[in-house]
């Protein structure tokens, strides 16, 4: 994720998402997003690290005693290649060190806390990253619980959001996990955790070949906080599209903002590439959504492919099969397996099923002509 200052969002952007997280939050539960590429998850999790959204969702009278951290996994170090000396060992360690960094950058410069306290806390730090200690790879959990402990017995209560979660559990051992379930299990009701992911946690564990019985009683922590994150809703979307004719000084009349919102599917990635083609496009009037002819001219463009080609990427292979039989590209067959991925891509809000005809859709209308063009891997997307 980009790390580059993102604009204020309005208090209620977003609002059915945080609405959701947020009472999760209040009760120190922990909770799993699962969103597409273009979703505009970047967005939605500062919004969520915001202390005057925290303070309006979850009513909180002091939003000094509560912070929400996001991780971002291309901030980790360097990994030792695999079969080296400490391999685990220091792994995990680039997994706290991480986590203690954003910690230490979530509180700094320490405002309002007793100079020799702030002191000690950055000792703390200081020790965690000291390489000339023989045994910093093993010490690295004992340090970061100790920061952890430094705000917690001040009533601080902590959530790390991990922002592209599936990196953390491609590169780092289970080791890794089973100990933040550890450290949940001593501060209950001071620490928490959010996972952004583009599928569920146990089709990561599958696709990962991570021992199932081993990281399970992490995974076991999002099991009652699973939340599946859809485009934005008419108002988010309307204000982004007021957001970006501003900022761009082009105006477009009703019909054309109405045509891309339908088109996009109020997807973020999708919206931003499409406004930049509209002077392309031209006029648009209330027919355009009965016209395929714009979106196979939109699809040909390389901006719009590439953002089409983040959502088919972010899709497990039996999800491809069934975007493909719903496009009349293969044939359908219904079994337990096409169906779960029938359920995960209504889920996701790519298929939307029509009860009156018995047929399903592929939606964004965009991406169902994307599908449609029948691309099989990302060297076709070019």
């Amino acid at each position: 994720m980009a790390t580059h200052r993102t604009r204020k969002q309005p208090i209620d952007f977003r609002k059915e998402e945080v609405g959701y997280v947020m009472q999760r939050w209040r009760a120190s539960d922990s909770c799993s997003l699962i969103g597409v590429g273009s979703v505009g998850k970047s967005n939605l999790l500062q919004h969520l690290s915001k202390p005057d959204v925290q303070k309006v969702y979850m009513d909180l009278a002091d939003t000094d005693h509560f912070k929400a951290i996001i991780i971002d996994p291309n901030m980790l170090g360097p990994l030792p290649k695999e079969g080296g000396a400490d391999f685990d060992q220091v792994r995990c360690w680039a997994g706290y060190e991480l986590m203690m960094h954003r910690l230490f950058m979530a509180f700094y410069p320490f405002e309002g806390m007793d100079p020799e306290e702030a002191e000690r806390f950055y000792d703390i730090y200081q020790s965690l990253q000291n390489g000339n200690n023989p045994l910093y790879a093993y010490m690295g959990l004992r340090y970061f619980e100790l920061g952890l402990d430094f705000f917690i017995r001040r009533g601080i209560r902590l959530v790390f959001m991990f922002d592209e979660f599936e990196d953390m559990l491609r590169y780092l051992p289970v080791k890794f996990f089973q100990t933040l379930r550890g450290l949940r299990d001593i501060n209950k009701r001071y620490l928490s955790y959010l996972t952004f992911t583009r599928a569920p946690l146990p089709a990561l564990v599958e696709k990962f070949n991570i021992p199932e019985l081993e990281i399970e009683s992490f995974v076991e922590l999002f099991t009652d906080g699973l939340y599946y994150v859809g485009p934005y809703n008419p108002a988010d979307a309307r204000r982004m599209v007021d957001n970006l004719m501003d900022r761009n000084q082009k105006y477009y009349p009703d019909d054309s903002v109405e045509f891309l919102m339908w088109a996009t599917g109020r997807y973020a990635g999708l919206m931003r590439s499409t406004f930049r083609l509209m002077d392309v496009l031209g006029p648009i009037d209330g027919t355009g959504r009965m016209n395929d002819e714009i979106l196979r001219t939109l699809v040909k463009r390389r901006s719009i492919r590439e953002e089409c080609a983040t959502l088919w990427k972010s899709l497990s292979g039996i999800e491809h099969h069934v975007l493909k039989s719903v496009a009349g590209l293969r044939k359908y067959e219904i079994n337990s397996e096409t169906e779960q991925g029938v359920a995960m891509l209504v889920q996701k809000r790519l298929l939307r099923v029509d009860r009156n005809q018995q047929r399903l859709h592929i939606e964004p209308p965009v991406f169902r002509v994307f599908v449609m063009s029948n691309p099989e891997s990302e060297t076709d997307i070019g």
